[in-house]
């Protein structure tokens, strides 16, 4: 199937009342194991790849894979460009056919994230790809710090969401209301009353970062306030790890013991995968 954008995937989850999941990818294994995890579940989802990952992969070769793996299934898939932080990232993503950008000018004064923001939407938009943007900052570290905890003097201010969306024309808005990129110290506590008021205000599709150790009653609550994208990677990478580290425990002189090592990555990260989708709601959606 061919990608879609964004905009035509979180269109379909709020008229549906559910959120698709945005996982990560490295390399195929990864890719073949979100196509698993969709294939059993029917459950459209988002195919990340993040900025600070593009040291670690081939990144023309890797879209190469995505758009090989998707035309040989019947599932909804959206590209997107995770934490896009520069603008010669943004531009190689779209060249590369990227059907969605996230960039983020949360660290940036909020004036200066308007207007970079405003400028990679008027670009984005006449190319028909989808911009995701962040206001306030997500708690954590997105560059690879395992655990992280959120800052409530950087939480997403609803008044400033409005005019934020009305300044820039958007199609969806990272919130920090509570969550953070990585592992949580401590159990997570997400502002729900903050997140109900962020829906009213911005009037677009919201979007939870930081997926991995939010409860899945918590999740399901955020949806019903507005939450349409999920980002989840740390959860998925700990299950490879965990992968690992059994198939190495239990290792022997077999010829094809790194084959398997990868098939038990795949497999894992699949469940994990799986597992959200269905806490979701994107499962029996494609």
């Amino acid at each position: 199937m061919a990608l879609i954008s964004l905009a035509q995937g979180l269109t379909h989850a709020q008229q549906n009342s559910y959120a698709l999941g945005a996982f990560n990818v490295l390399d195929t294994h990864f890719l073949r194991a979100l196509f698993q995890a969709a294939e059993q579940q029917r459950s459209p989802f988002i195919i990340s790849i993040a900025e600070v990952h593009f040291k670690y992969v081939s990144l023309e070769h890797l879209v190469a894979a995505v758009r090989t793996e998707a035309a040989l299934h019947d599932i909804p898939v959206v590209l997107h460009l995770d934490h896009g932080l520069h603008f010669e990232a943004v531009m190689q993503a779209i060249r590369l056919g990227f059907t969605s950008v996230m960039f983020d000018g949360s660290t940036l004064s909020y004036d200066e994230n308007v207007r970079q923001t405003r400028e990679v939407v008027k670009m984005c938009h006449a190319l028909g790809v989808s911009v995701e943007a962040e206001l306030g900052a997500v708690g954590g570290d997105e560059g690879g710090a395992l655990f992280g905890e959120a800052d409530s003097d950087k939480f997403t201010d609803p008044a400033q969401a409005a005019d934020f969306v009305r300044s820039t024309s958007i199609d969806c808005l990272a919130v920090a209301i509570g969550n953070a990129h990585g592992k949580y110290k401590g159990e997570p506590k997400l502002d729900f009353d903050r997140l109900a008021a962020i829906r009213t205000t911005a009037g677009i599709p919201l979007v939870l970062h930081g997926g991995s150790g939010i409860s899945d009653a918590d999740f399901r609550r955020a949806i019903s306030l507005g939450i349409n994208k999920i980002n989840f990677y740390t959860g998925m990478s700990q299950a490879a790890l965990g992968a690992i580290e059994t198939q190495i425990s239990q290792r022997d002189a077999r010829y094809d013991a790194f084959a398997e090592l990868l098939m038990a990555v795949e497999r894992d990260i699949a469940n994990v995968v799986a597992q959200q989708m269905q806490v979701f709601g994107s499962a029996g959606r494609a």
